[in-house]
């Protein structure tokens, strides 16, 4: 009998073995450079052309442009690019493959694979789009061989987690652990039913635990965490914001991926020499990190890490990936421009901080009339946005209304309807003999230009007001004692002790902005309980109302009897100094 191995055959199996035990643990000895590239917060900026106006905008497009001159300046192989989240919200191209376009693959997973992603990781807005959105985006990502990373959600049947923590890549010759988590804080803004069936943990000590047990398993020569997190303070006291709780504590990382606060920043720590790198958002930065790596032996024997921003012009594309995504273009152009009817008044956010105005009276009308609601609040939710009076279509909606949040009535005491107004307004305006200020404005940096200006201290998307009653705001009483509810709209009383269904954003319902918390007063949980119906997307309800209507007519959105009304008093006091503080944030 004769051998087959006399014959010069050997088997696949053993032939596979004998390579692997021939072939090097390891790179050789010599210097290895690598690049990590990443973006973050790009928020649907994904085309380089505005639906109307012909304007030219920051994008992916020129993300793209930026990150190919780098490949081919390093060569591809040594480039490894991750995204830190919030890629699924934004404007009218995200909304129109989330929930118009469900029968196509999605938009995202395309782009990104084009663009040679490696990994993407989970935003708060992401998971803000809802379980049919994430997990469809989610699958067609790993089918494009690109992980949705998010290690620190949790499947509450399960116990393993929702999205992949990590993966391995092989660049320049070196092992490249990457590691993804979304918010911690997911379920503090989202109602459950958005995220129903995940649990989200902290940050810490669970990154660390992850890097130290993955780093033993996959011995790998470069490590970077990519979380969707804001820098913070670094004190432990924002969940939300951990990434230099992070920055200051972690051991054996490279490169830590920061996001969510959409504030450009790169940083060294002078002790590890671990990076920090945050792009900004929508499409302004991308972050470039650069390791060089010394191996002797089979081992690691030095590295050295450097970080900064490389800034993207709106000028300068790709123009072969425009191509190849006209059609996607004309796509949601032919959606955003599709006339509404008309707008007899121009709406300005602006004039939200002033009191009563046409655009906040819209949006406490739509949520009125979508619900059986006593009272709305409602709270400007772009900084400076407005809509010309003229003909109007889809893509002004989102001006008016830029969020997928959803419409829920809460039942409140009508006591705690006036502490949570008394806690809006405290943030919202000062006693203006303090400075001269009547509204809550300080001079602050820009992070964008680096100048000066002026601005408000809080966030102004929490600055809600309320329709369905009668009420002013005394500028010359304390904080907390500010409020004067004198009746419904309708002309009834108001009572503290009734109680009433209000109208608010799921995110507000859900403890965004902590008004219901800090000023109703309710514990955590809590308002679960109190929630009384659940409705469809506000931009929704908005854009059906306006079909009805045949446009935005001033009469159907000032009805007294259905908003009622509020002001500032004394009125002349209030007036003459609200006029000099908007002066200085948006000029005359």
């Amino acid at each position: 009998m004769h051998s087959v191995f006399s014959k010069g055959f050997i088997p696949a199996a053993l032939l596979c073995s004998a390579l692997l035990s021939c072939a090097p643990s390891g790179p050789k000895d010599g210097q290895y450079t690598i690049k990590v590239l990443s973006t973050n917060d790009v928020h649907s900026s994904w085309f380089d052309s505005t639906y109307t106006g012909g304007g030219v905008k920051k994008s992916l497009y020129g993300a793209s442009y930026v990150i190919d001159s780098v490949r081919n300046s390093s060569g591809a192989q040594n480039v490894l690019l991750i995204d830190a989240g919030d890629c699924l919200q934004g404007d009218n191209a995200t909304y129109y493959y989330n929930y118009v376009d469900t029968a196509s693959r999605h938009l995202y997973p395309r782009l990104v694979k084009y663009m040679g992603y490696d990994a993407i990781t989970v935003g708060n807005h992401d998971i803000e789009t809802g379980h049919p959105v994430y997990d469809r985006v989610a699958k067609e990502l790993k089918d494009e061989g690109i992980p949705f990373l998010g290690g620190n959600a949790f499947d509450t049947r399960t116990g393993k987690t929702y999205f992949p923590l990590y993966k391995v890549f092989s660049k320049g010759g070196l092992r490249v652990l990457v590691l993804g988590y979304t918010n911690p804080d997911i379920s503090s803004w989202l109602m459950e039913d958005i995220w129903k069936g995940i649990t989200f943990k902290s940050l810490l000590p669970l990154v660390q635990h992850d890097v130290d047990s993955l780093v033993a398993k996959e011995k790998p020569h470069v490590v970077v965490v990519s979380v969707h997190s804001g820098v913070g303070k670094g004190d432990g006291s924002i969940l939300e914001s951990q990434g230099m709780d992070l920055f200051k504590s972690l051991k054996g990382v490279d490169f830590l991926l920061c996001s969510h606060d959409h504030i450009p920043r790169v940083e060294q720590a002078p002790d590890s020499g671990m990076c920090l790198m945050n792009s900004g958002s929508h499409c302004r930065y991308v972050a470039e990190g650069t390791i060089t790596v010394d191996i002797k032996d089979g081992k690691v024997q030095g590295r050295k890490r450097s970080a900064h921003l490389l800034p993207i012009d709106a000028h300068k594309v790709n123009t072969s990936m425009r191509d190849a995504f006209r059609e996607d273009f004309l796509k949601v152009k032919s959606f955003s421009t599709k006339p509404l009817g008309d707008l007899e008044v121009t709406l300005r956010s602006s004039d939200g901080y002033k009191g009563m105005n046409p655009y906040i009276d819209l949006i406490h009308t739509v949520c009125l009339e979508s619900t059986d609601a006593d009272i709305s609040f409602a709270a400007p939710l772009t900084y400076d946005g407005s809509v010309k009076a003229g003909p109007i279509i889809y893509n002004d909606l989102s001006v008016i209304y830029p969020y997928e949040n959803t419409l829920f009535t809460v039942r409140l005491k009508g006591s705690q309807i006036k502490d949570y107004l008394e806690e809006s307004y405290d943030r919202w305006i000062q006693d203006p003999s303090k400075d001269g200020h009547l509204l809550k404005i300080t001079l602050k940096e820009d992070h964008v230009t680096g100048k000066k200006s002026w601005g408000f201290v809080n966030r102004s998307y929490n600055f809600d007001s309320a329709a369905g009653i009668v009420y002013t705001v005394d500028i010359d009483r304390p904080a907390g004692q500010r409020v004067d509810i004198k009746s419904m709209a309708d002309g009834t009383p108001f009572d503290p002790e009734k109680t009433y269904k209000v109208a608010m954003t799921s995110y507000r319902a859900s403890g965004g902005g902590n008004l219901l918390t800090e000023g109703a007063h309710l514990g955590e949980g809590e308002v679960w309980d109190l929630v009384e119906g659940k409705y469809p997307e506000i931009r929704n309800l908005l854009y059906k109302w306006v079909l009805s209507k045949g446009g935005i007519k001033e009469e159907d959105t000032s009805d007294p009897a259905t908003i009622g009304y509020w002001e500032f008093v004394p009125k002349a006091k209030a007036d003459a100094l609200l006029d000099k503080d908007m002066a200085l944030m948006f000029g005359n």
